[in-house]
């Protein structure tokens, strides 16, 4: 899965700024961002610059450049993820504005809904933008509400590459990857599914998700990877080996869940300080600290709020003190 936890879409951050009262105050202040243009929210492309926040933008594959901070989703479904949103021109509009704020790396998967959030998505940007990228995700099947089933044989991931074509009325997905591992498929045989579909030019590149570095090194023996997608925020730090693989093989880290973590940490805490100290919310520190952890770090956090979403990429604009960034690091400790 990724985008964000079900309750992370409340009305009241931890510091007690509502969302929607911290993105008036940010618009009047820091907020320039804003009235400059999406390019001035998530950066423009540098060559030269070798901070992950003075370099905002990642190439996925060597060849898609994107904006690092993208959009995840999963929430613009039904309740539990689950069939048709409750206000289908509202998830509409969530996904238009976050093109127009510069988003270009838009995640999905067949099993949001099921089918629900790739349709959408076809529905609100058709025809796509140029350099809009739509990664998808297949090998996890809905049965019911509530359900996520791994499903990696490889007749099932090419009827699903298929699949999302159709509904995503692409003829060849920039980044399919593969949802999780199927325990009881050969990881072998999956991944080679979707090599069969690479090579007939249906998939551009291919990426994993909820895997271990053992995992990645099997995969990449049978065709090239580009991305991983595993959980990671402040708090929950599992995949902080992942991480580092990714960065000394150059892969694009897609943290799902992002903006999770905080809710055990006690009061007062160095994200709390740092967000009260900027005028800021938690959730935009949070995507802030993410974007400063490493430059493979590509976040995706999801919501079917348009405020919610004008507030995370605001956040791209947050540049941390080092400081403030190791404080919040030593949270995970």
């Amino acid at each position: 899965m990724s985008d964000e936890s079900p309750n992370a879409n409340k009305k009241r951050v931890d510091n007690g700024v509502t969302r929607r009262t911290f993105l008036g105050m940010s618009l009047g202040t820091g907020a320039t961002l804003f009235a400059a243009g999406s390019a001035t929210i998530l950066g423009a492309d540098s060559s030269t610059a070798t901070s992950p926040v003075t370099n905002p933008t990642w190439k996925l594959g060597g060849d898609l450049p994107v904006n690092r901070l993208g959009f995840g989703a999963m929430r613009i479904t039904g309740e539990g993820i689950w069939g048709w949103p409750p206000d289908r021109n509202n998830a509409l509009k969530v996904l238009k504005r976050a093109v127009e704020l510069g988003v270009n790396l838009i995640d999905t998967a067949d099993a949001y809904g099921p089918e629900t959030s790739e349709l959408l998505i076809a529905e609100a940007l058709h025809p796509y933008p140029k350099g809009l990228v739509i990664a998808t995700k297949g090998g996890l099947t809905r049965p019911g509400p509530g359900q996520w089933v791994p499903n990696g044989r490889p007749e099932h991931l090419k009827q699903a590459v298929d699949g999302s074509l159709k509904r995503l009325r692409l003829d060849r997905i920039d980044l399919y990857q593969l949802h999780t591992v199927d325990r009881k498929v050969p990881m072998e045989a999956s991944l080679g599914a979707l090599k069969e579909m690479q090579d007939v030019g249906k998939i551009r590149h291919v990426g994993l998700s909820n895997v271990d570095p053992e995992e990645i090194e099997r995969a990449r023996k049978v065709l090239p990877i580009v991305s991983v997608q595993n959980q990671y925020n402040i708090e929950n730090r599992k995949s902080e080996n992942v991480l580092i693989y990714c960065e000394k093989k150059s892969l694009g880290f897609m943290p799902w869940f992002p903006i999770g973590g905080g809710r055990g940490l006690k009061p007062d805490n160095a994200l709390e300080r740092a967000a009260k100290a900027r005028s800021a919310s938690v959730v935009q520190i949070a995507l802030a600290w993410l974007l400063e952890r490493s430059p493979v770090m590509l976040p995706i956090p999801g919501t079917s709020s348009i405020a919610h979403l004008e507030e995370n990429v605001a956040a791209a604009a947050i540049k941390l003190t080092p400081a403030e960034w190791k404080a919040i690091d030593a949270l995970a400790s």
